[in-house]
């Protein structure tokens, strides 16, 4: 049986009841006539996608790269963020789409290749480029301070995707000491006085206590409105 169709602008009403009546997605189904997943979809995309995410034919927001694909993955597998967090971060429709290629990834399956969206999407054109220790510092900064969210960085400070990414990790896994550029031989370091590395670390775990205090917050307001 084919599925109905339903226009933008009847989604965006039903989506409205939601966040500002705060009527589950259970109760609109049953006032509507519509399965609470359909009606959790259209949350999802609206989410990541805005308006766009709600038209009919949006086909191509859901094709993603075999390498985005298995980053996702390791980010969710790595632990301390939820399939729905992962899912609104990176732009992906739908957080049982994660589910879908964890599960793949456990029991060895390939993960296929296309075309990546959302805030991938936007800034997959971007190219490399060299950066200061100071950049390099503030983009962490900043991608910490917004849940990671590796796309909107790179857009932001006009680099590549994959150098947020690596830098972000390189700060997570080797402290400041891993945003230095050790490429090259006998390349001049300049150094960071104890002090400045201090300012700093001061820095970065402000902007990773913003982003743990939205997502507690996030958590808080979903959990009132399941409860209604």
């Amino acid at each position: 049986m084919s599925r109905k169709k339903y226009t933008k602008d009847f989604k965006l009403k039903v989506l409205q009841e939601h966040k500002e009546k705060g009527v589950s997605f259970w109760k609109l189904g049953k006032i509507y006539g519509i399965e609470a997943s359909i009606i959790r979809h259209w949350w999802h995309a609206f989410d990541a996608y805005g308006e766009e995410g709600l038209e009919q034919h949006n086909s191509d927001l859901c094709n993603y790269s075999a390498d985005f694909k298995l980053m996702v993955v390791k980010e969710y597998l790595a632990g301390g963020i939820s399939q729905q967090s992962l899912a609104k971060k990176h732009g992906i429709l739908a957080p049982s789409t994660i589910s879908c290629w964890v599960k793949m990834y456990n029991n060895h399956e390939d993960l296929t290749e296309s075309r990546p969206k959302g805030e991938y999407l936007m800034v997959k054109n971007n190219k490399g480029r060299k950066t200061t220790l100071d950049e390099r510092i503030d983009i962490v900064e900043h991608c910490t301070a917004n849940a990671n969210n590796y796309g909107l960085t790179a857009k932001e400070f006009h680099c590549s995707y994959g150098q947020v990414y690596s830098w972000v990790k390189k700060y997570e896994s080797q402290g400041i000491e891993g945003l230095y550029d050790r490429r090259g031989r006998n390349k001049p370091m300049k150094g960071l006085t104890e002090l400045e590395k201090l300012q700093i670390e001061n820095r970065l775990l402000k902007a990773r206590a913003k982003q743990q205090q939205m997502e507690i917050d996030f958590l808080k307001k979903l959990d009132a409105i399941e409860r209604r």
